[in-house]
């Protein structure tokens, strides 16, 4: 394989099967290499990997004939990318590390390492993904490595769990044996829904807040998809629950031009208005994640609607006032 390029060959098959049948010239082209090296390839395709390669004089081009492979098609052994394909599996990689660093190298770091492996042979002016990708993460609260793993394996074999958990409102802890439904990482943090067996119903509790977790025997209990996603797309945010208001939010201008690019709620509404603001219209239950948004848009935004939810802005805009106000000049 020294000589032989696994870039090349996964490349080959597919500009075969793409055209049906791929000239020499064609072939040469589209691989920059010389002759000699893709004739090194299509032996190799023919002689060590099976392939059914045939030069068909009427299509003036090799041909892959799949009526002569067993099965009745042609594919290449084992598992095989090019260079795109590994790159975008890095990327997926680096995406998932980046989470959390550590929280889940003990998994993600020996999958790199063969990419990185197949990514070499693949292609000689391949860089480290690493150079090529930043991600900048802010502000992730840190999960205990050991709770993640116990819970990930919990969900994943339908095991009920039990948990010691810090309610940050009530400054307390409390013991809760629960059903696992699924992990969810959202800005920045992981979340975990599941079904409360203490108030049977369905709860998020957030992984930082978990002071400890035991496996239990007994299995979990499984709610639907369809109770699943009533429950959780219904509200703003993490906040679940069936939508109770509407909020109607005017952006300037200026604003307008990032805000009608975001989706803030699957059911959201919107409209430009003739002086190029942007109207934007979502459902909420709880209205303390929509409370921090608008915070961070103000002043650009104007809550038209309802008027509970402008006054929760005002206070909060006054209290942040209030606690800025510049010193006095002496």
């Amino acid at each position: 394989m020294s000589k032989v390029s696994i870039e090349r060959i996964t490349k080959i098959v597919r500009l075969i099967r793409k055209r049906r049948a791929a000239p020499m010239a064609f072939l040469v082209d589209e691989l920059e290499v010389s002759e000699a090296s893709v004739k090194r390839d299509l032996v190799f395709l023919r002689d060590r990997l099976g392939c059914p390669l045939e030069w068909d004089r009427k299509k003036r081009g090799w041909v892959i004939r799949d009526d002569l492979a067993e099965g009745g098609r042609f594919e290449l052994p084992g598992v095989w990318f090019d260079s795109s394909e590994v790159f975008a599996l890095l990327t997926m990689l680096h995406l998932v590390e980046g989470v959390q660093p550590g929280l889940l190298e003990e998994h993600v770091g020996p999958l790199k390492t063969r990419l990185r492996s197949m990514l070499a042979e693949g292609t000689k002016s391949a860089r480290p993904i690493e150079r090529k990708l930043r991600l900048i993460h802010f502000a992730p609260r840190k999960v205990e490595p050991k709770h993640f793993q116990t819970i990930a394996g919990a969900l994943l074999s339908g095991k009920r769990l039990r948990l010691r958990y810090w309610n940050r409102d009530r400054k307390e802890s409390s013991d809760r044996e629960i059903s696992p439904q699924q992990l969810v990482h959202y800005r920045e943090n992981w979340i975990l829904d599941a079904w409360c067996h203490e108030k049977n119903a369905l709860r998020s509790f957030a992984l930082e807040s978990i002071q400890s977790v035991q496996v239990l025997a007994e299995p979990a209990v499984e709610v639907s998809q369809q109770e699943m996603q009533e429950h959780f797309r219904g509200g703003y945010g993490i906040f679940a629950g069936a939508a109770k208001h509407r909020a109607r939010l005017k952006f300037t201008p200026e604003r307008a031009q990032w805000v009608d690019k975001e989706t803030w709620h699957h059911g959201q509404t919107s409209e430009r208005l003739s002086d190029g603001s942007y109207v934007l219209e979502v459902p909420y239950s709880n209205d303390q994640e929509l409370v921090m948004d608008l915070l961070r848009h103000s002043p650009e935004v104007e809550v038209l609607s309802p008027p509970s939810l402008r006054e929760r802005l005002h206070i909060a805009l006054c209290a942040a006032a209030s606690k800025n106000r510049p010193p006095a000049v002496q």
